[in-house]
């Protein structure tokens, strides 16, 4: 996967695939310890949107790799004292040029949502994919992510038949008071604009 050049339109990037261990084939793969299996029978049925920026307002993709991957140096930065001790990950980050990094394989639960409901139904974590935006919930995210999103989304959709209408949320949407992300900036017409693409909806 990659981003947008210059004077290039989105619909001239192609699309990408899952290889046959749930592995984004263009992602560049980070793999995580903070994973666990699905529950038996478990369905892919909701895509959660975050984002993430560490420190606030960083680009440094670094440390958000360390936090996914448990090395996370808490005392690098002050902001990062509340991240002592939590494990925790997500399946997909992509940064705010719209590279891809995949920490777990979409077939099993990474631990991005914690206390969360959808639809009545209580740990989201067993039955989502959890993708990252680099940013912040009070900035505007970059085409470049839009673009890779979109791919990404379609491809999802495609491989896992019970994603469809309504099965894209937002963090703040599954733990609402809780979380805010991925914000109000967060263009949630162009999600389901590239969902109908696919023949559904968010």
């Amino acid at each position: 996967m990659r981003a947008l050049r210059k004077g290039e339109s989105s619909k001239s990037v192609s699309a990408c695939t899952l290889d046959s261990d749930h592995w984004l084939c263009e992602a560049q793969r980070v793999p995580s310890p903070h994973f666990c299996e699905r529950p038996a029978g478990e369905k892919v049925e909701l895509i959660v949107i975050h984002c993430i920026s560490l420190p606030r307002g960083s680009e440094d993709i670094e440390s958000i790799h360390g936090l996914f991957l448990g090395t996370l140096d808490t005392s690098a930065h002050e902001s990062f004292s509340d991240l002592e001790g939590p494990k925790v990950s997500s399946h997909l980050l992509i940064d705010r040029q719209g590279n891809s990094y995949q920490y777990v394989p979409f077939d099993k639960a990474a631990w991005h949502a914690g206390e969360s409901v959808w639809r009545g139904m209580t740990h989201c974590n067993q039955f989502s994919i959890g993708i990252e935006l680099q940013g912040t919930d009070d900035q505007a995210f970059e085409e470049a992510q839009y673009i890779t999103l979109g791919e990404t989304l379609r491809t999802l959709v495609a491989h896992y038949p019970r994603l469809g209408a309504q099965s894209v949320a937002g963090h703040c949407h599954i733990a609402p008071g809780r979380k805010t992300d991925p914000g109000t900036k967060f263009d949630w017409k162009r999600v389901s604009h590239e969902l109908r693409s696919t023949g559904h909806q968010a």
